[in-house]
């Protein structure tokens, strides 16, 4: 029978939740409280779906059956709280797709190094063969793939404004890759952005699986809380285990049901503690699916990384420039900063999310020579930092950002864009905030 849904939102994931819906034969209307970008707009169109923008008009929404909405959109918006009030149920795009797929899913959240472990973890299974699609945060719309596209598999990366929205979805393979404060201005304190997260293991049996950091904090103490039923494998850069990923010196270890893969770590692509533990969860998820070690050996080694995460750009006169526009969290500059091996010229700022900076402070006294401020409001980093580094400079764009990085380093310096902060006031998002970064380095 056909259902009255109404996507909130018209953006990726708004666009291919409507598609799909209208494929399911379902009555479909598209709101946005903002102007809709005139690609989305075409496709609409194209489907002749009913849309509107810079308005949520009531009675066209207000008698849906379904409301998918965006994940951008807090619970706390007017018309959110009226459906919710009205008994209209609320769900993600995920959590609709997830209906439409006979599929297998991996599924892979965390605070830090969820895109470039879902990257890398597609990589591994396209090159091995596999039939797989990437979604979630990555790419084409979920929903629009499944209306569109006929996959084995899907690497999806979730934030935690997807998981929200999650009730009967559930992850074949749930990877959990860390906890440290973020998005803290949306939920009401650290305690209800960890329970976001935990949301990946919800519904999970004891067929599926839980992969998880058992070096970080959060996670272990939060681990107690649950009677988590899949089976679990964690991987560690500090402890020998029975099962999952783990360092002996120099040598990468993954251990599924008595089968060992081993590698040195200077095979692998991607450099640094971090990206260790990506390499490892996504070896993890690999070994699972019983692809063929050379496979996964060869795919380790050969991954070209994300852009907009710790992205060399050019060398300009002895002055290198890197990209990590996607660290919109203090805790993934923390990790850029740190593996910077050179004086750094550190582009921070944005929106803060509540960020507490005080984590950053030995590294910034150990590396950083100047700091230039990109957003509207820099008063916390200034505050942060006014006494610890003798150059702060405020800037409204990333051509004037680039201009007095080049003009304030010197040869063999690293110009590092890591805002540590989201980027709404300046620019669209991360993406438009690094290729802006990127062309203005091209430029000078």
């Amino acid at each position: 029978m056909s259902k009255r849904i109404v996507i909130l939102g018209a953006g990726e994931s708004g666009v291919g939740s409507a598609i799909l819906a209208q494929k399911n034969g379902d009555d479909v209307f598209v709101s946005d409280f903002g102007k809709i970008k005139d690609k989305y707009k075409q496709k609409l169109n194209d489907y002749k779906i009913a849309w509107e923008e810079e308005k949520h008009t009531e009675n066209l929404i207000l008698n849906a059956d379904e409301i998918i909405k965006s994940p951008g959109i807090p619970e706390k918006v007017a018309i959110v709280k009226s459906a919710i009030e009205k008994g209209i149920p609320v769900i993600s795009e995920i959590e609709y797709a997830g209906r439409y797929t006979d599929a297998f899913k991996i599924c892979i959240t965390g605070s830090n190094g969820k895109t470039t472990t879902t990257t890398l973890l597609y990589h591994i299974l396209k090159n091995a063969g596999l039939n797989v699609g990437i979604a979630g945060n990555v790419g084409k719309s979920w929903a629009l793939q499944i209306a569109e596209e006929n996959y084995d598999y899907y690497v999806i990366e979730l934030s935690s404004f997807q998981l929200d929205g999650m009730i009967d979805f559930k992850a074949d393979i749930a990877i959990l890759m860390n906890i440290t404060p973020d998005h803290l201005d949306r939920y009401n304190g650290m305690q209800g952005y960890t329970d976001s997260k935990f949301r990946v293991i919800q519904n999970q049996t004891d067929q599926d699986i839980f992969i998880y950091c058992a070096d970080d904090e959060v996670t272990k103490q939060e681990l107690t809380k649950y009677n988590i039923k899949a089976q679990q494998l964690p991987f560690s850069l500090n402890q020998k285990l029975n099962n999952g990923a783990y360092l002996d010196n120099e040598t990468l270890i993954i251990k599924y049901k008595s089968n060992e893969l081993i590698m040195s770590i200077q095979e692998l692509a991607l450099k640094g503690q971090h990206n260790t533990y990506n390499s490892m969860a996504a070896g993890i998820a690999a070994k699972v699916l019983k692809l063929r070690k050379e496979d996964i050996r060869e795919s380790l080694s050969n991954f070209q990384g994300v852009e907009h995460r710790l992205e060399f750009v050019l060398k300009v006169h002895g002055i290198e420039f890197i990209n990590d526009s996607k660290a919109t969290n203090v805790n993934s500059t923390w990790y850029a900063l740190e593996s910077m091996p050179n004086d750094v010229i550190w582009i921070v700022g944005g929106i803060d999310k509540g960020n507490d900076y005080t984590i950053l402070e030995e590294l910034v006294r150990k590396k950083v020579k100047s700091i230039i401020c990109l957003g509207l409001d820099n008063t916390k980093i200034h505050k942060a930092f006014g006494e610890i580094v003798e150059t702060i400079v405020d800037v409204k764009s990333a051509e004037e950002a680039v201009k007095t990085a080049y003009y304030l380093a010197k040869k063999d310096d690293n110009v590092l864009l890591s805002p540590a902060c989201a980027s709404f006031d300046l620019f669209d998002n991360y993406e438009d905030r690094g290729k802006q970064f990127k062309q203005a380095v091209r430029e000078l």
